[in-house]
């Protein structure tokens, strides 16, 4: 699975952007899927998930009520509005896949596919 990311850039704070996440090689519809991001010198850190099948979602405490994850009805694209946006919500953010396992991702070890990133930098 190849995934694509697009929708990052430069808004200020408080205000909104929304990225998009889209998968070729293989149905992205059978993956857990998630957002991650990573902000200079620090880990990669969970954002939000989705379940394979939308019943579930997942958010990290510093992004709940302002991040919503959500997928189109063909399940062909993963979208993350994010509202509100904050100062430390500048960082490179990712799209993933899950391993096959995985109901629900949470975690960075719960990634099987990556795509290569799309930055988003919040201005205060």
């Amino acid at each position: 699975v190849q995934l694509a990311e697009s929708g990052g850039g430069l808004v200020q704070a408080g205000g909104s952007m929304r990225l998009s996440c889209a998968a070729s090689g293989r149905p992205f519809s059978n993956y857990a899927s998630g957002w991650f991001r990573q902000a200079p010198g620090k880990e990669r850190e969970f954002v939000a998930g989705i379940s394979w099948d939308n019943r579930r979602t997942a958010y990290a405490d510093s992004v709940k009520g302002r991040f919503t994850i959500f997928r189109d009805a063909a399940k062909t694209l993963v979208y993350l509005q994010m509202n509100n946006l904050k100062s430390e919500d500048t960082a490179v953010y990712y799209c993933a896949a899950g391993l096959p396992e995985t109901v629900l991702m949470t975690t960075p070890e719960e990634i099987r596919y990556i795509g290569q990133g799309t930055q988003v930098t919040v201005s205060s």
